[in-house]
């Protein structure tokens, strides 16, 4: 071996010695045969440096992977000989080898096997166990490759072929037939031998078994001596977490409800009799969260068994699972309620499945509700924060306890449905007993009596959130809770946890003003203060702003009264931060959107005259216009890079802001009526300048850009006097990504304002056009993915484009561009429909066709046209669904095929008997068709029912494909 080459395997070794034995590697893998000095390497202990031999299975790993079926049977058995040497060699190495050397071994072992077990190697395992068999090494690398076996055969994690499936269920058979019962008895043995001396093999050892108990005959393993043992591990310190876990997997498997019931309580007896239900008495958390998932594990299966009972009408047998159901409640309960997390996570499935059931039971016994009782006291007292949460920075831990308050969620849900009475009466207990003290409570209590008020609302459903009508208990309790909220002076608490979930229980419950809206005023100020919007928390400042903006709208019809005094307590937080460094806001610029919105709702939905409503509106947005031209200005003149992307920026935030305003409007009707049109037209103005600037152009024409979209949709045809030269910015040195992002502008328009805006779109159809192809045609490196995706999604712009202008019935646009362009862009469409994998842009291809023969395919249309369709828009129908990448198998390709099947349909509609005639004299006897195949297409596509058409022509190419 080229021992230069070798010493790069080091990972301390520099790049270049690195490098080279990656080179070494791939020319190892090509060599025919490098893998023979690689095993003999490995058969001889040539080589003592660890990376060496790990090298050497990674080349042995590769040929039987890849290149098996290449070799001579003497090869073959060169290799299985290989691995048996160095096997025998590691029972008298002086040292055991690494881990990773072993690992890898095993695999190359699981490989083989799989290769060869059903035909040359039907030994494989007694061949093994007859060179390991009780020697502590040979027993672990045994144990190593039984797993990797099991990783190749069952591995849930990795996607099998349905050939690789197909063998994996074959060699299952086999073993199950042939030696399973005999590695069992193994594993016995092993158990046995080393439990008491050796707790690392024996941890192996129920891993495996563990693993293969949910493919191989249970009885082999749930049986008196196997338990027995088992259980006998369960009080065994350094092996009762791998014995928890191969109970659990044994408890998990499927099997006849009422043997499961039996197998399950005759596990609990002996556990419960060995004191393991004494949970108080544990304090091996580690251990208690493997326990919580076994005791999981029991109550689900016996909570399937009922199920299944119930079904087949056993009600003797179900009556009996569900009172072992029940004997495991206060155990499930001890779990749940436990201080740690983890081990209350893990018991959660059995929770949910055992109110499910007391869901489905008529009437519950006094336990039952006291049960109920318990878990919801649980639950609560579960999702309280604990002392080490850290709210200004959250990290694992509390990312870990926000999924775990999830989870009691849906139990809570769930309680719901069992007693929502109970849950009520609870939750209002707990609530009004915590503010009542609030002053004195510690931050979480206080945090979660209102967090239990704000999930009440998902817990107990109505529609529309009419939570405050309708049941009369339900209503008084949530709207006596909800005045002892807004009333106790509680916003004012100094924990940011506790001001969010007032914040969001407030909004959550918006429809409680419109029933009490003598307290908007209180809520109001508690938003505009340093409770919400100017609290020192930047966290609470962000969340307000949006929480707030929710408020206003979802209670517009209460605000009259308020307006003139909100709009000038948020007046400066509407200020535009200018773009000096170090300048610190209370709201980042995405907040503030927020508040100019809510400021924009407030106008348009007030009750003022339009001329109050407009001048209000002015003096929203003038700000930000003077603001605009003076920023416009100095950023023109700036030097530095840095200070221009600051600059461009804070224009960029003006035009959002001022954009923001106008989602309070629906439509024209609306801003016509609030007398508004001019102020937004003076916006207009004021932005559009902006296009022209040649600095920080992207930043720019994406806020402007955006802006044009809202007033299309605010200002309506007011708007088409800016459009043509805000285009013809638009479309000066542009790159992949602003031509995409313009399209969509001009779609808007054509489809709104259809032929009105023919002329503009004549004129300007060329120059967009040869903007786009000059992108598409732009050089781009092989490997650079970005720039290949950047181009697709362009080409898919551009043919949504056409799709549009077709669509919108304009194909004049098109054919008033002169012969050769005309011809030009119509083939585009077909590269497009034919040429391109993407069948996305292939199916708006077909639509574009199908469109312009619709139009134009008639005896009365352009010159030249019906050429066209026969030439090259029949054959484009065959050739794209023909093609390689065309993959019928996948959702979007049959899309695009639909729109195939719909364009030959048009064709035959537009041009009769004598499309037929072109197809069966000319174009299908071209492609080797064979006559009765031409008859039953042309047959299929004469069709009155589209829908025939289109299966026929899925099968057809089907066919067709090798």
């Amino acid at each position: 071996m080229d021992e230069q080459a070798l010493l790069g395997l080091n990972p301390n070794a520099d790049a270049d010695f690195r490098q080279r034995a990656l080179a070494y590697f791939e020319q190892l893998k090509i060599s025919q045969d490098a893998w023979q000095v690689c095993a003999e390497a490995l058969a001889q202990s040539i080589y003592s440096d660890d990376h060496i031999k790990f090298f050497c299975f990674q080349v042995l790993e590769h040929q039987v992977k890849f290149k098996y079926s290449e070799l001579t049977e003497v090869q073959q058995q060169l290799i299985r000989e290989t691995l048996i040497t160095w096997l025998q060699a590691q029972m008298l190495n002086p040292q055991p080898e690494k881990t990773f050397i072993r690992n890898k071994a095993a695999q190359v072992f699981a490989l083989l096997f799989v290769t060869e077990y059903l035909t040359k190697w039907p030994k494989f395992f007694f061949d093994i166990l007859s060179v390991v068999d009780l020697n502590p090494r040979g027993v672990d690398m045994y144990l190593r490759i039984l797993m990797a076996v099991d990783a190749e055969l069952v591995d849930r994690d990795v996607v099998h072929t349905s050939e690789e499936a197909r063998r994996n269920t074959l060699l299952k058979d086999t073993m199950r037939e042939q030696c399973i019962p005999s590695l069992v008895e193994s594993w016995y043995q092993i158990l046995q031998n080393y439990q008491y001396n050796n707790s690392e093999l024996t941890c192996q050892c129920l891993e495996v078994v563990g693993a293969y108990v949910s493919w191989i005959d249970l009885s082999l393993i749930a049986n008196e001596r196997f338990i027995n043992m088992l259980l006998g591990h369960m009080s065994v310190e350094v092996l009762r977490e791998e014995a928890c876990d191969c109970l659990f997997e044994i408890v998990n498997k499927g099997m006849d409800p009422i043997d499961k019931t039996k197998l399950v309580e005759s596990l609990c007896q002996v556990l419960q009799s060995a004191g393991l239900f004494s949970i108080d008495q544990e304090d091996d958390v580690d251990f208690l969260a493997r326990f919580s998932k076994l005791v999981n594990g029991m109550g689900q299966a016996l909570i399937a068994s009922w199920t299944k009972l119930i079904k087949s009408g056993d009600m003797k047998s179900a009556q009996d699972a569900l009172q072992a159901i029940e004997a495991k409640v206060s155990l499930m309960l001890q779990l749940l309620i436990h201080e740690d997390d983890d081990i209350s996570s893990n018991i959660i499935g059995f929770c949910y499945d055992y109110l499910h059931i007391l869901k489905q039971l008529s009437a519950l016994s006094d336990q039952q509700k006291a049960n109920v009782e318990a878990i919801m006291l649980a639950v609560m007292k579960k999702l309280t924060y604990d002392e080490e949460y850290n709210f200004e920075n959250e990290g694992e831990d509390e990312a870990m306890f926000v999924e775990y308050r999830k989870q009691l969620k849906l139990l809570l849900d769930r309680l719901a449905q069992v007693s929502p009475e109970l849950l009520l009466a609870s939750v209002r207990r707990v609530f009004n007993t915590t503010l009542q003290n609030w002053q004195t409570t510690r931050f979480m209590e206080v945090e979660v009596a209102i967090r239990l008020l704000y999930m009440l609302a998902e817990a107990l459903p109505v529609s529309h959130g009419a939570h405050f009508s309708g049941d009369v208990t339900k209503a008084t309790a949530l709207q006596d809770m909800m005045r002892t909220l807004v009333t106790s002076g509680v916003s004012a608490y100094q924990h940011t946890s506790v001001t969010l979930e007032f914040f969001e229980t407030v909004v959550r419950y918006e429809k409680f003003f419109a029933v009490e809206p003598q307290h908007i005023p209180t809520v109001l100020m508690a938003f505009l203060d340093h409770r919400g919007l100017r609290h020192s928390s930047p966290k609470v400042r962000s969340r307000t702003a949006y929480l707030f903006s929710r408020f206003v709208k979802s209670l517009n019809k209460q605000m009259n009264p308020f307006i003139e005094d909100v709009l000038n307590r948020i007046q400066d937080l509407l200020e535009l931060s200018p773009p000096e460094n170090g300048y610190q806001a209370l709201l980042s610029s995405d907040d503030q959107l927020f508040i100019y919105e809510t400021a924009g709702v407030l106008i348009v939905n007030s009750e003022y005259s339009a001329e109050r409503k407009q001048a209000l509106m002015r003096n929203l947005l003038t700000p930000l216009m003077e603001k605009f031209k003076v920023l416009l200005e100095k950023l023109m003149m700036a030097q530095d890079e840095d200070r221009q992307m600051a600059l461009a920026d804070c224009l960029n935030h003006a035009v959002g802001f001022a954009s923001r305003t106008s989602k309070a409007f629906s439509n024209k009707q609306t801003v016509k009526q609030c007398g508004c049109s001019e102020v937004y037209l003076d916006c207009l103005q004021t932005f559009l300048p902006a296009l022209s600037c040649p600095l920080q152009k992207e930043v720019l024409r994406s806020g402007v850009r955006t802006f044009l979209h809202r007033m299309i949709i605010c200002l309506e045809e007011e708007v088409l006097p800016f459009i043509p030269s805000a285009s013809e910015h638009m479309l000066k040195d542009c790159e992949a990504k602003d031509l995409q992002e313009f399209i969509p502008l001009i779609n808007q328009i054509t489809a709104k304002f259809k032929t009105q805006v023919s002329p503009f779109l004549q004129q300007m159809f060329m120059p967009l056009l040869h903007a786009i192809f000059e992108v598409l045609l732009l050089p781009a490196e092989d490997n650079d993915q970005s720039a290949a995706l950047e181009k697709q999604m362009l080409r898919r712009s551009y043919f949504a484009f056409l799709q549009t202008v077709t669509g919108s019935g304009m194909s004049e646009v098109i054919a008033n561009q002169g012969a050769e362009n005309v011809e030009r862009v119509l083939f585009t469409v077909i590269q497009g429909a034919v040429d391109y994998p993407d069948p996305i842009a292939q199916k708006t291809c077909f639509i574009i066709l199908s469109k312009l023969v619709e139009l134009w395919g008639g005896k009365d249309g352009p010159v030249g046209f019906a050429d066209f369709v026969y030439k090259h828009i029949v054959p484009a129908c065959f050739l794209a669904p023909l093609k390689q990448t065309f993959d019928l198998a996948d959702a979007q390709t049959v899309l695009a095929l639909s729109e195939c099947a719909v364009t030959l349909k048009t064709i035959h509609l537009k041009r009769g008997p004598e499309c037929i005639q072109y197809l069966q004299q000319e174009y299908l006897p071209s492609l080797q068709v064979a006559p009765e195949i031409i008859q039953e297409f042309c047959q299929a596509l004469q069709q009155p029912d589209a829908k025939v058409f289109k299966n026929y022509l899925k099968v057809f190419f089907q066919r067709a494909k090798p």
